[in-house]
């Protein structure tokens, strides 16, 4: 544990599992942090086989940790199927295009359209649950098609029944925890924030904290770092966590009702 230079103390100093969360933020060139379901890869391949008569067996995946999808080998025939780094979609479609390999790519849904010619784009906006347990609203790209801009209702039901597979079985969510009151999350307050409710606390009230000790002894830890609070920052904490929790109040007459049953 060590003093900063404004005097507080850092719960997660010579903590290796912050020097691990801090490089998940180092620049990738390569990778992506939502690794795609074998499920849910196999049913838009199985989808893109079908609809543009592409040969299963020739699939390329050249996207994944370490590799580099410029020196990748694309065999003759060869279709690129694949969920690239969201971040590098444009210069790998350039790549592709100039490249004249056949690809169909993850987009992301909400900046789909690439203004690129050429580039076919589907506008399926599925929300997909990742390995990593992000939900993202992913759309595709593609060389395949004639048009600018289509839907797929075939792809997007193919693509919900995998997704509802995974999270039925509760293989691809991430854990909820209850925290008390001297416990904050940057996931609380933004849910906070979404009811309108102002809230903020300085840094004389708090100290980050990467696990409550608790966790330690069964190797969890508070997802995304969180906050530990003063005693007046934690009343100020459980009344913005009331204030977002709508509880209807019964009326006078029902609570009459209550009082003479039994």
């Amino acid at each position: 544990m060590q003093i900063d230079n404004q005097g507080q103390i850092g719960l997660f100093d010579d903590d290796p599992g912050y020097d691990a969360f801090e490089q998940k933020f180092a620049p990738k060139k390569t990778t992506d942090d939502c690794y795609t379901p074998a499920n849910i890869y196999e049913a838009v391949a199985d989808w893109v086989a079908q609809e543009y008569g592409r040969d299963r067996e020739k699939f390329v995946r050249p996207f994944w940790p370490g590799a580099d999808y410029r020196t990748a080998d694309y065999p003759e025939g060869c279709t690129v199927v694949d969920n690239p780094p969201f971040s590098l979609r444009a210069e790998i479609c350039d790549f592709y295009l100039r490249k004249g390999i056949p690809f169909f790519l993850f987009s992301p849904a909400l900046t789909l359209l690439t203004r690129r010619e050429g580039v076919e784009h589907i506008a399926v906006g599925i929300s997909i649950t990742y390995e990593n347990g992000a939900k993202v609203p992913t759309s595709f790209v593609t060389n395949l098609g004639d048009s600018v801009l289509r839907t797929a209702p075939a792809l997007y039901a193919a693509v919900a029944r995998a997704d509802k597979a995974n999270t039925s079985q509760g293989k691809k969510t991430l854990p909820k925890y209850e925290y008390p009151d001297e416990i904050v999350t940057a996931a609380m307050a933004q849910r906070w924030c979404k009811y309108g409710i102002e809230y903020s606390v300085g840094p004389g009230d708090c100290v980050f904290l990467g696990a409550l000790d608790a966790q330690k002894k069964a190797g969890k830890s508070i997802f995304g770092y969180g906050l530990l609070l003063s005693e007046r920052a934690a009343a100020e904490r459980a009344a913005a966590e009331k204030a977002a929790s709508l509880r209807w109040p019964l009326s006078p007459k029902e609570r009459r009702a209550s009082e003479e049953m039994g």
